[in-house]
């Protein structure tokens, strides 16, 4: 592989950095793995093809009705399969790792979030020896949890309350760590480490704290927190866990003593992990992370193409790296505006199944119950509403512009060539503290600004004839889809590191519009945790229906079984 170490560039020379090195390298040799990649004679988990289509066809169902990130899926498969066999199994007898584990894998690869006939064996033995630990750790708890006083008789019954709130929360809690150390074991890119690696190191270098500040000694797991939650999309189980390795190094090959040491100190773990992911620092550290995670995602891209034809143009062509990085980026952006359309697509159906329709059965009784007219017109409204208005939105998102790609390849030369690095940080600056009666006269002005939004809506409306049935309906999908609009823009707004430019209506548009798109992110939340579809799916159809799968499976073994006997 070609290894230069100088490039000359109209006159200039431009060293390329050791660490950019290290990742064209890495890319080269991975993509080089990939295409002589053999079959070995390792023995691998294999289900039937055939009836695992059922299982995939059920998982896609049960994603359509409970709205999650693409990226989060399977990690929330294993999180919702644990919970099944852990906390329903483990209720009616000792939990055997090794089963549960083979188990979990099956159901990934019949849900298609694994290969089939790819994954050795041994893998089981590594996640059975994962939910072994937890299912340790939950026991310790547990007796901790129990051996504690309850108190006199006056006070029993809140302190009762009171256990049972701290016990389901930790239990959860220990369950959600168990499924990011398992989703972590079934497999981390060595591209996406390398890419941490150099990208912390320039940050480390490049980001400097205001003077006296306080959370110096949180300066590097922070950088290295967000540049997971940014780069690798990590949700906020997935950084606690980070968090937990970090507090306790060594906690991966944690044996029974260190086990029982965290169980006894789980609260103050838990609390510490808590304060680091909603870090004061996080809010300035994103902007900045963010558009390093866009520089990085490009160059790895451009890499991808051809590493040793990228390393040719450097002396050939000098020219070259920055048009293939503008054609990556112009391909990035159509790949953005498809997962737009797509999450959109996914957004809608979500959407209708579990709100349009609830929304039908319900307003028509309510309405009738009222002894008001049932008015058709808003009803049908109602309906098609959050559709269109997600529709609308889509379509006029616009991809980012030729100065977004200009500034793009800026930055990606300060991550390549040494001439061209850093010269001045990134200075943070001190939190913002206002006084109380400041923070007063803004929430009164913010809360006057969404009673003002609603009531335009609410005249709109009226001039319409809605009831008050159907107002109450009609602003809850407003604010609903408003911010559910916010969260599927998320792909092309990401490849943005340019400062949007102000202008009149984008101020006013977000001085009226942000509180409404607040109160939808608060009803989604609040909503999200009351899914009728969800709890039928994973409380009564699910547990049979894979029980039903295992069965069917089971029976096209033994038919192939019998098969072979007579051949």
């Amino acid at each position: 592989m070609v290894n230069p170490n100088l490039i000359k560039r109209e006159e200039n020379v431009l060293t390329v950095t050791n660490n950019t090195k290290k990742l064209f390298r890495e890319i080269y040799y991975e993509k080089h793995q990939e295409e002589k990649r053999e079959d070995d004679d390792t023995p691998k988990i294999k289900v039937s093809s055939l009836i695992s289509k059922m299982a995939f066809y059920y998982e896609k169902i049960r994603n359509a009705v409970d709205y999650k990130e693409e990226h989060l899926l399977r990690k929330n498969a294993i999180l919702r399969i644990l919970k099944r066999q852990i906390i329903i199994e483990g209720a009616l007898h000792e939990i055997k790792t090794e089963i549960v584990a083979k188990s979990l894998l099956v159901e990934l690869i019949r849900a298609a979030y694994l290969p089939n006939n790819k994954l050795p064996e041994n893998k089981i033995g590594e996640v059975a020896g994962v939910i072994s630990k937890y299912v340790k750790l939950r026991k310790y708890i547990l007796e901790n949890l129990n051996s504690r006083p309850r108190g006199n008789s006056q006070n029993r019954k809140e302190s009762l309350n009171e256990y049972l709130k701290e016990k389901n929360e930790l239990m959860n809690w220990i369950i959600a760590m168990a499924a990011c150390e398992i989703e972590e074991k079934l497999g981390r890119n060595k591209i996406d480490q390398e890419i941490i690696s150099h990208m912390y190191e320039i940050l480390l270098k490049n980001i400097e704290l205001p003077a006296n500040s306080p959370y110096a000694k949180d300066k590097e797991i922070q950088i290295y927190v967000e540049i997971y939650r940014n780069l690798l999309k990590f949700d906020e189980d997935m950084v606690g866990f980070i968090l937990i390795k970090y507090f306790n190094a060594g906690w991966s090959e944690a044996n029974e003593e260190d086990i029982a040491k965290i169980s006894r100190s789980i609260s103050a773990l838990k609390e510490a992990v808590a304060f680091q992911i909603n870090h004061p620092l996080a809010p300035q550290l994103k902007r900045i992370i963010s558009r390093y995670t866009v520089f990085f995602s490009i160059l790895v891209d451009v890499i991808k193409e051809n590493p040793v034809g990228v390393y040719e143009n450097f002396k050939n062509d000098p020219k070259a790296f920055a048009r293939e990085i503008k054609d990556i980026c112009k391909k990035r952006y159509k790949v953005a505006k498809s997962k737009l359309w797509r999450a959109g697509a996914r957004s809608i159906i979500y959407i209708f199944c579990t709100k349009s329709i609830f929304v039908f059965l319900l307003e028509i009784p309510v309405i009738t119950f009222f002894g008001d007219p049932v008015n058709f017109f808003s009803l049908a409204i109602n309906i098609s509403f959050p559709a269109f208005l997600l529709f609308l939105i889509i379509l006029f998102t616009k991809l980012p512009s030729d100065d977004n790609s200009a500034r793009i390849v800026g930055g990606i030369e300060e991550i390549v060539f040494k001439e061209k690095e850093r010269k001045e940080p990134f200075k943070l600056r001190p939190a913002i503290v206002r006084n109380p009666l400041m923070n007063t006269i803004f929430s009164v002005i913010y809360g006057v600004v969404f009673l003002l939004s609603v009531s335009f809506v609410i005249w709109i409306l009226n001039s319409i004839s809605f009831n008050w049935v159907s107002i109450i309906i009609f602003l809850f999908f407003l604010a609903f889809v408003s911010y559910f609009a916010i969260r599927i823009k998320k792909a092309t707004r990401e490849l943005i590191v340019i400062e949007a430019k102000e202008n009149i209506l984008g101020l006013l548009s977000d001085f009226f519009y942000t509180p409404v798109i607040a109160v939808g992110k608060w009803l989604s939340e609040k909503f999200s945790r009351i899914n009728v579809f969800v709890f039928i799916l994973d409380f009564i159809i699910e547990a049979p229906f894979k029980i039903f799968v295992e069965i069917a499976e089971e029976w096209t073994r033994y038919v192939r079984e019998r098969k072979d006997q007579i051949s």
